[in-house]
């Protein structure tokens, strides 16, 4: 789901406002969008509530992470007990307009996956972002990763 049909708190705003700062710290190049998907009827049967869509598009390709935009998908805990959902995943795609590259995701070791990988310096940046970005949606402990 777009992240901006998704903000159901200031709260929430903000932290979406924060994540989309994060990300540009570590990637000043990239433009943030907090709807990535088109609104129309093909793309709203696939919508699931519980995850949070955020892109990132670089002005050209970017050779160390082999793709131009990134797309981020958060996935939440809409049961959580707070004014806010809690993260519990993230998956991170790195795409041209062919189609996805690479994937990483907050389960198992954290490791890249895919026919064109990230650059292991590249890597190791969007592991921090994941590592930031649990500490921004959330109080609980990280889940396991290897470096």
């Amino acid at each position: 789901m777009n992240a901006a049909e998704n903000v159901q708190s200031v709260a929430f705003a903000h932290a979406l406002a924060s994540a989309l700062t994060l990300v540009r710290s570590h990637f000043p190049a990239a433009a943030g969008s907090l709807m990535p998907w088109r609104d129309d009827p093909e793309t709203r049967k696939w919508v699931e509530s519980e995850t949070i869509d955020l892109a990132f598009h670089f002005p050209g390709w970017s050779p160390k992470l082999q793709c131009r935009s990134l797309l981020m998908e958060l996935r939440m805990n809409e049961r959580s007990t707070d004014s806010m959902p809690t993260l519990i995943g993230i998956i991170i795609r790195g795409m041209t307009f062919e189609g996805e590259r690479w994937r990483l995701a907050t389960i198992g070791d954290w490791q890249p996956t895919g026919s064109y990988l990230p650059d292991p310096s590249q890597k190791a940046k969007l592991h921090t972002i994941c590592r930031e970005l649990f500490s921004l949606f959330s109080s609980v402990s990280l889940p396991p990763h290897t470096t």
